[in-house]
């Protein structure tokens, strides 16, 4: 599918390094950029922790002066924001004029949720370097915008180098549905590189599944849409099936995986650059 709206989210205390790769994708693609500028999250809910006056009039004092510091440093996360706001609308507009931009300050358990009611409504969200090292923020933004929607995320790690019309992707199928759907968002794509190698890890040749000859299926498939295929039967040799794919991208000298992606709260696609 082509992609016409994009979502970038970054923190209010990174660089701009994500938002600027996501400029360039989306005009390299002509699509709308949506950036969702994220603050760290509370360890502790502004509204908790009022003191009720008591007795203990010491224990009452440390507590108001603990909900002094919790306003202090809300107000310096808004203002912090408002800052990133503005120093990143600036950018854009040097850069690519079909954008909006939006803040979130919320608590750890709302990250995930306020990601997923943005990324429901794009085409694809881009995940940066610079949320990839974000301990804190980084998983909650990518299983709020890859697990709960369903939708395809394109994760471009630090030193890559994130194109949208690469000319060599790797496609892991395993026959599943995450495979099927991550394949499926990625036709365009697919469609327009030069070679697509389809790798499956350990496949066995069934009458359902992968079929007597594994690969073969989707092979045919992405065939009739375009794409130039190869397939590739990699033996595991004991390791992980993610550091089988990854080596193997590096070998074939791949701008970009196409995989899938798995969760207990459900299934989705992703696209790795490499």
């Amino acid at each position: 599918m082509a992609f016409k709206k994009i979502l970038s989210v970054t923190g209010a205390d990174h660089s701009d390094q994500d938002v600027t790769i996501a400029a360039r994708l989306c005009a390299e693609v002509g699509a709308h950029l949506s950036v969702l500028i994220m603050s760290p999250p509370l360890l502790t809910p502004l509204g908790a922790g009022i003191p009720e006056w008591s007795k203990h009039r010491a224990h009452d004092s440390a507590a108001m002066e603990q909900r002094s510091k919790q306003i202090e440093r809300f107000s310096r996360d808004m203002a912090n924001l408002e800052k990133t706001s503005r120093e990143i609308q600036k950018l854009l507009r040097a850069t690519w004029r079909c954008y909006d931009v939006d803040t979130e300050h919320c608590r750890k358990a709302g990250v995930g949720d306020a990601v997923r009611q943005r990324a429901l409504c794009t085409d694809l969200t881009i995940i940066g370097p610079a949320f990839l090292k974000d301990t804190r923020l980084g998983p909650l933004v990518i299983n709020g915008s890859l697990f709960d929607t369903g939708k395809p995320v394109l994760v471009v790690p630090e030193g890559a180098k994130a194109i949208m019309s690469p000319r060599r992707v790797l496609v892991g199928w395993d026959s599943r549905v995450q495979a099927s759907r991550s394949v499926r968002e990625a036709l365009d794509l697919l469609a327009g590189a030069e070679e697509v190698r389809v790798a499956l890890v350990d496949p066995e040749a069934t009458c359902t599944g992968s079929g007597a000859e594994p690969g073969a299926d989707i092979a045919a498939y992405l065939t009739r849409h375009g794409a130039r295929v190869l397939v590739d039967r990699l033996p595991s040799a004991g390791k992980p099936v993610a550091t089988v794919l990854a080596q193997h991208a590096i070998d074939t000298s791949a701008n970009m995986i196409v995989m899938g992606a798995m969760a207990a709260a459900g299934c989705a696609s992703v696209s790795l650059v490499a």
